[in-house]
């Protein structure tokens, strides 16, 4: 595990009450029916060349409600809708302003594209339990990715549709230009911007760095659902890539201690793929140990750790031609 200081103690990470699927006439879209497997990865599988579109905070204007235009005192503007998809899902995801679940990208060609149902932008609302056919609300980011990342069987999303109109809580370079030509001070404004944006990326780096430090916490405590919840806040707030990297190889850490071996073989691949390159450490940790015993395991590694494969080789050629035998 990776090590961090100052260190506080945070809620367990419980299973919320089932919700109902909506059916019938309650149903604002009918649900989808099971989609096949594509060649596109999900949140945790191989990087894919480019996506869709990404959310942005200047997107639509937001769209009337169904009762009327600009809808009733205190009702949602926004649709709602039901999908359900297998993995790869082919879906990208990112921690909002609130805390929420929201879609920040939609691989090409995936399930989850094939639907026609998402909008980068949109937030999750619920989704299946891990197992069975319980529906459980999103009530945070890291529970959201738990449910996500370890479901068993076709995951059923109920969402809520943005248009890719959500408050990033940070100006669009866009955005930063407009505000220039529309004020009669350039420069002054200009600073304030920029500022503003600075000041909301330290925030965001300070509460990475702390929930990292929570997160390792609980994990020394045996908490490895509630750690879980703290390393996936990290990635869903847009880490630096030693963060990431960091965040990551925890989030399989914790996974393999929970026996969830697919879940963290995922989460040991973006590790690496963010730039973690302690082969050794990954070989012999072991809080890795369940990981290991996957026959998928060292292929995943070798994948990665060219000096292996090289020294493998050379070990190899050696043999079939004697050297070193004495």
């Amino acid at each position: 595990m990776a090590l961090a200081h100052q260190i506080t103690n945070q809620p367990l990470l419980s299973s919320p009450p089932c919700l109902p699927r909506a059916s019938g006439s309650n149903a604002r879209t009918a649900r989808q029916p099971f989609l096949g497997q594509s060649s596109c990865l999900t949140l945790r599988g191989s990087a894919r060349s480019c996506v869709v579109v990404r959310a942005s905070s200047s997107a639509q204007a937001e769209p009337k409600s169904e009762g009327g235009e600009g809808g009733g005192e205190g009702e949602d503007p926004y649709e709602e809708y039901e999908v359900e998809i297998l993995k790869p899902y082919g879906l990208k995801f990112t921690k909002g302003p609130d805390g929420g679940t929201y879609i920040e990208a939609i691989f090409p060609g995936s399930s989850a594209e094939q639907t026609g149902k998402f909008t980068p932008g949109d937030k999750v609302l619920a989704t299946s339990a891990v197992f069975g056919e319980e529906i459980w609300p999103a009530a945070g980011y890291g529970q959201t990715m738990y449910c996500i990342r370890q479901r068993v069987g076709p995951l059923y999303m109920k969402m809520q549709k943005k248009f890719g109109k959500w408050d990033s809580g940070e100006l669009s370079e866009k955005e930063i230009i407009r505000a220039e030509r529309n004020t009669g001070n350039v420069s002054t404004k200009l600073r304030e911007i920029q500022m503003q944006n600075y000041q909301k990326k330290m925030e965001q780096k300070i509460q990475r760095e702390d929930d990292l430090r929570s997160g390792l916490r609980l994990y020394k405590d045996g908490k490895y659902e509630e750690a879980l919840d703290k390393f996936e806040s990290v990635l869903g707030s847009k880490p630096e890539i030693d963060e990431s990297s960091v965040a990551s190889y925890n989030v399989a850490c914790c996974y393999s201690k929970l026996d969830r071996i697919q879940a963290g073989l995922s989460a040991l691949e973006d590790a690496m793929k963010a730039g973690y390159e302690d082969f050794k450490t990954i070989r012999t940790d072991p809080d890795l140990a369940n990981l290991r015993k996957s026959e998928d395991f060292a292929p995943l590694l070798n994948k990665y750790d060219e000096s292996f494969i090289n020294e493998s080789a050379i070990n190899a050629i050696k043999s079939l031609f004697g050297f070193g035998k004495k």
